[in-house]
């Protein structure tokens, strides 16, 4: 199973078939602790924690179900398997409706009940972990709003920490839908400068002809609609931060006044003869290969160097991906709040699905599929059904097709390969390591790598 040893308790005053269960698991590595006395499996419940518990439906003393009711009461994450000789639809029932993982009669296969311990010991790693998860989003990994335990993050995060008391330039580069924004914002309110205005401008998105205005400013009578004063969007950031975002799309002209003001940290107005200091602090984004269109003569080279002082690259979602769980389950939160929807969870094939999935989109893409899971679900938990046929149909791309579809470097081949096999393997470092062929500290120390 894993480098830890689950523990199972079996309960069961039959002694023989306590002893071939024990047997069983114990060849699947699993720690097993069996008694005939139903009254000691209680003391036993509140004195130790199991992983799985397997008992039998009918026994002297207390019955299956007062155990399976005991356990729901001190360890509600723990699965119970019920088993009996003596199995009818109503007791089934009885005992799924009072929350027993599953049902088996007498006689069975062992393999299908090692099957049946196993999936109960996945369905209780899952509910862990996403209870571990929902406290790590609220703590630690959640940074102003950025999300994320990968070493990838963390060093973002420190990085962020290191800056945000400081009023250097910095240009944060990566593809659309990363966070770039996000990444602006928490340096601004993390920093001296958070009790100034965060202005932000969209270069991409103001035409050419009215960019320099909104940006500068202009006088009453610069041209033929100014009909009174205006102050410009770099006045409004006084003592704060002048966010423009995707820099790359200003119009060259207006770079080489962008340079000046921040050369000489001063800026004069359209239509004025007067130049007035300014003191902001320059945050832009880009989305684009800027060095190259430096070579193409599309971007100034001498306002890149001014404005990249600090530089953050932001990584691609696939690149993150133990990030990802994270990133759903908050945007779960987000959406089905806003939509007074009582939904707080993702199934264990829903995830799997968004593991696999290359996220073309980034961080915006997950969350526009997790709005639509949210909308379109009809139980309380996302269900691979709730997510796309594209999504669904990558996860059984193979991974050579993938690979040139993505455009993956040999390293990046390498890692999609080894976290395929140890999602295939259920996390098992050991039993991962002998499918790869390498040894244990060497995966580990590859799983480390960035």
């Amino acid at each position: 199973m894993s480098e830890k040893a689950y523990k199972v308790l079996v309960v069961d005053d039959d002694a023989e078939m306590c002893g071939l269960l024990s047997d069983v698991l114990k060849e699947e590595a699993f720690s097993v602790v069996t008694t005939n006395n139903s009254l000691e499996a209680s003391k036993l419940l509140k004195r130790e924690e199991f992983d799985i518990i397997i008992t039998d439906l009918k026994m002297k003393g207390l019955k299956g179900l007062d155990l399976l009711e005991e356990t729901k009461q001190v360890s509600p994450l723990t699965p119970v398997i019920i088993i009996t000789a003596f199995g009818t639809i109503e007791s089934a029932i009885q005992a799924i409706k009072m929350g027993a993982y599953d049902y088996v009669t007498k006689p069975f296969q062992m393999d299908e009940l090692v099957l049946t311990v196993k999936k109960a010991l996945e369905n209780r790693l899952l509910k862990k972990e996403v209870i571990r998860l929902k406290k790590e989003v609220e703590s630690r990994y959640q940074f102003h709003h950025l999300i994320g335990k990968s070493p990838l993050m963390q060093k973002i995060y420190d990085l962020i920490e290191r800056i945000s008391d400081t009023s250097s330039n910095v240009l944060i580069t990566g593809e659309s839908g990363t966070g770039k924004e996000l990444v602006a914002k928490a340096i601004h309110y993390n920093g001296i400068r958070k009790e100034g205005p965060f202005i932000a401008v969209n270069c991409a998105a103001i035409p050419e002809t009215l960019l320099e205005s909104e940006l500068f400013g202009y006088k009453k009578g610069a041209f033929t609609d100014a009909k009174s004063d205006k102050k410009g969007l770099i006045f409004e950031a006084k003592g704060g931060t002048l966010f423009l975002d995707e820099i790359t799309e200003m119009p060259f002209p207006l770079q080489a006044k962008l340079l000046r003001m921040i050369e000489e940290r001063e800026v004069r107005p359209l239509g004025d003869t007067s130049t007035y200091s300014i003191d902001v602090r320059i945050i832009s984004t880009s989305n684009r290969d800027i060095k190259s269109m430096i070579l193409a003569s599309q971007f100034r080279e001498d306002l890149y160097y001014r404005l990249n002082v600090i530089d953050i690259q932001l990584p691609l979602l696939r690149e993150r991906k133990e990030d990802i769980p994270l990133l759903a389950l908050h945007f779960i939160k987000k959406f089905s709040g806003e939509m007074k929807k009582n939904i707080s969870d993702i199934s264990e094939g829903a995830l799997k699905i968004l593991l696999n999935y290359s996220w073309p989109g980034n961080i915006r893409e997950l969350e526009n599929v997790i709005q639509r899971a949210i909308t379109l679900t009809r139980h309380e938990i996302i269900l691979p059904e709730d997510l796309s046929n594209i999504m669904m149909e990558e996860e059984n791309e193979d991974l050579i097709d993938k690979g040139f579809r993505v455009k993956y470097t040999i390293s990046q081949l390498e890692k999609e390969y080894i976290k395929r096999v140890l999602l295939e393997v259920g996390g098992n470092k050991s039993k991962a390591a002998e499918i790869l062929g390498l040894d244990r500290k060497t995966l580990y120390r590859k799983l480390q790598e960035e």
